[in-house]
């Protein structure tokens, strides 16, 4: 199993998103669309679930307007999606990953993002703990540290790689680009 975190679930369900920002080079990810697809894929292909996270749910919903009742009815139909509640055991958590942050002397965890994020962060880093999946998928610089912080692998869309390329190289051509005149007479 792995986790999705809301960028990552955005870029799924929305074909037209923008391209996140490359973590070094602050430029457009490039083919960003490509990564994702071949992502799910793999994934797929490798009969890996994903793990939604409630927090990271309710990020999208909330920018997910009229489009929400069929974001939640892909979530619920689809074998390969699995929702995940911050529950007991993650709030148990939290309270350790916070209370740690705390006698390092900054709550926030490094974070200049406000106190409700920080949270919803950590709450996402915990759920992914307490099921003991140890890969997320974000390209949040929050979830990022948190989750190196807290032994997780954390894969950006920068990160991941980019379809096989055929080495046959399909052409594309249509009926127009060729005439007779151009193709040798057989001997």
């Amino acid at each position: 199993m792995v986790v999705f975190d809301a960028s990552i679930l955005l870029a799924l369900l929305q074909p037209d998103i923008y391209s996140p920002r490359h973590p070094d080079t602050k430029e457009p990810v490039d083919q960003f669309r490509q990564r994702i697809d071949y992502l799910v894929t793999q994934l797929e292909a490798d009969f890996q679930k994903i793990v939604i996270p409630t927090p990271a749910l309710s990020e999208i919903l909330v920018r997910a307007g009229q489009a929400g009742p069929e974001y939640l009815d892909r979530f619920n139909s689809a074998s390969v999606f699995r929702i995940v509640p911050f529950d007991q055991r993650a709030a148990v958590e939290v309270a350790a990953i916070i209370a740690s942050a705390i006698t390092a002397g900054d709550k926030r965890g490094g974070s200049d993002s406000s106190w409700a994020k920080v949270k919803f962060d950590y709450q996402i880093v915990a759920i992914a703990k307490v099921e003991n999946i140890s890969t997320i998928y974000s390209d949040d610089r929050d979830i990022y540290n948190f989750g190196q912080r807290n032994g997780l692998t954390v894969i950006r869309t920068a990160e991941l790689p980019l379809p096989p390329v055929d080495p046959q190289g399909a052409l594309e051509l249509d009926e127009n680009s060729v005439g007779e005149e151009d193709i040798p007479p057989i001997r």
